[in-house]
């Protein structure tokens, strides 16, 4: 284990976390509110930390995959403890768990919440919480390897660890220019729904607000009622398109800057995903156009709903708990699939999904025709035996995950929605479950240990669990690999 080596990246990266938050002070300062100062004080202590660690490189500087995975799950964790301090240092979450959980909430682009009331914020707190999202939407990591440096011979090992996704494509040679193309497209797409916002009628912050929250599939608003405080049909329609659009492999959207839109067109994972979105409003909209005025408006909302569970947002305009029980079946199996690989979205990926269907399509033609002999291919392109096993381990660990996390959670005796929703919800990065944790509630009245398990929960479903339970496989650290 290379600990030189890990203590001059964290270093680094904390030194990038410390230039990150003079912008939410920045902001307080052009709002004249105070609250800005509580900024600073975790400034001071992250710059202490990056001159003791992360200036000067150690003569051996190789990692391994091992030190790759402990590196990316030991910065997200390191960027959410002190991301929180502003949150308990000014007042306005006092509980240091609580802060937390907003935090890693933030990073890990949940967007589940313990404020009972997020309008109270001042302007510098609630523009760092939803910026938190658009930092984490492609990873910590990948953000810090665009601003800087940070090592080029090894950063290939930190994007494996943390792009999601069951294969890591590369979309040039190397992964610093893979890092900075990435954040290229996702700076850009930010912006352009910035300005349409704008055009909705949204003032600047709160277009900037609803686009990092968006952009990185997190779904954290300034408003209680979400996105459901404008009541406008047009915004309503732009962040709906650009919730699916996040929801994208961004590596298709480099495919198309340089012109292959037929390759983009055949990906499988693609047109399973729209499939699935399109599939899923159309039958929901049958489900609940008798609750609304028209077809129309009942096609509006359930556009925006589907459109932000499965790319894992979180937004609202509707409280779907009042929904037809059907309705939100089909909302909690969205849950479980999720956005595409590659993309800022969460859940297990439509991917896994799908090559999980032609798995058990496989088995059943093997039950019928035993010789036979079938290869599953997706895009044209086999998919090996190790990817199937790297599948096969990662369902086993996500189902065991939730049966522990569950069991803990029900603990705090809630009722069995509450509970299993609450789960879902953090460990597929969505934010809202139902019941007592849906679109209008909060996960507040929830104990100090439940909160800590909504937190590891978060923290493995945003980097595919193995890199985050690496830190906790002791005989894992003294192997090379």
């Amino acid at each position: 284990m290379n600990t030189k080596m890990i203590r001059y990246i964290l270093g680094k990266m904390l030194g990038v976390e410390a230039v990150l938050l003079l912008l939410p002070a920045l902001v307080s300062a052009v709002y004249q509110e105070i609250s800005g100062i509580y900024f600073l004080i975790p400034v001071a202590i992250l710059v202490v930390i990056y001159l003791l660690n992360g200036v000067k490189k150690p003569e051996k500087s190789n990692i391994y995959g091992k030190e790759g995975m402990i590196i990316v799950a030991l910065a997200w964790i390191l960027w959410s403890l002190f991301g929180a301090l502003p949150f308990t240092l000014s007042g306005y979450i006092p509980n240091y768990v609580d802060a937390f959980f907003e935090t890693v909430s933030g990073f890990t682009t949940t967007g589940s919440s313990i404020m009972r009331d997020v309008e109270i914020l001042p302007h510098g707190l609630a523009f760092w919480r939803s910026f938190t999202h658009w930092i984490g939407g492609m990873g910590v990591l990948v953000f810090v390897m665009v601003l800087t440096t940070l090592d080029k011979k090894n950063s290939m090992y930190l994007m494996r660890a943390e792009v999601p996704g069951p294969e890591k494509d590369k979309l040039v040679p190397k992964a610093m220019s893979t890092a900075r193309i990435l954040y290229g497209m996702y700076f850009l797409m930010t912006v352009i729904e910035v300005i349409l916002l704008l055009f909705g009628g949204m003032n600047l912050f709160d277009s900037m607000i609803h686009a990092f929250g968006t952009a990185g599939t997190g779904g954290f608003s300034n408003y209680g009622a979400s996105v459901g405080h404008f009541d406008s049909a047009y915004i309503d329609g732009v962040i709906t398109i650009f919730m699916i659009l996040f929801g994208i492999n961004f590596n298709l959207y480099y495919l198309c800057l340089l012109g292959d839109r037929k390759s983009v067109w055949k990906n499988e994972e693609l047109r399973a995903y729209l499939l699935i979105i399109a599939g899923a409003i159309t039958v929901i909209t049958i489900n609940i156009s008798s609750q609304y005025q028209s077809v129309l408006q009942a096609f509006r909302y359930a556009a925006f709903q589907v459109a932000s569970i499965i790319t894992t947002t979180g937004y609202a305009t509707a409280d779907f708990n009042m929904w037809p029980m059907f309705s939100q079946c089909i909302l909690l199996t969205l849950m479980f699939i999720g956005a595409c690989a590659s993309s800022t979205g969460g859940g297990i990926k439509v991917s896994r999904f799908l090559i999980g269907l032609k798995c058990i399509k496989r088995e059943i033609m093997q039950m019928v025709h035993p010789k036979s002999v079938s290869i599953i291919r997706v895009n044209g392109k086999k998919v090996g035996p190790d990817v199937l096993r790297v599948i096969f381990i990662y369902l086993v660990a996500y189902v065991g995950i939730i049966i522990g996390s569950v069991l803990l959670i029900s603990l705090d005796g809630f009722d069995f929605a509450t509970t299993f929703s609450s789960v879902m919800a953090t460990l597929n990065n969505i934010g809202p479950g139902i019941s007592n944790v849906g679109p209008t509630g909060n996960f507040a009245d929830f104990s100090i240990l439940s909160k800590l398990v909504f937190c590891f929960d978060m923290l493995a479903g945003r980097l595919e669990i193995f890199p985050f339970l690496m830190l906790f496989t002791v005989s894992a650290w003294r192997k090379k690999f």
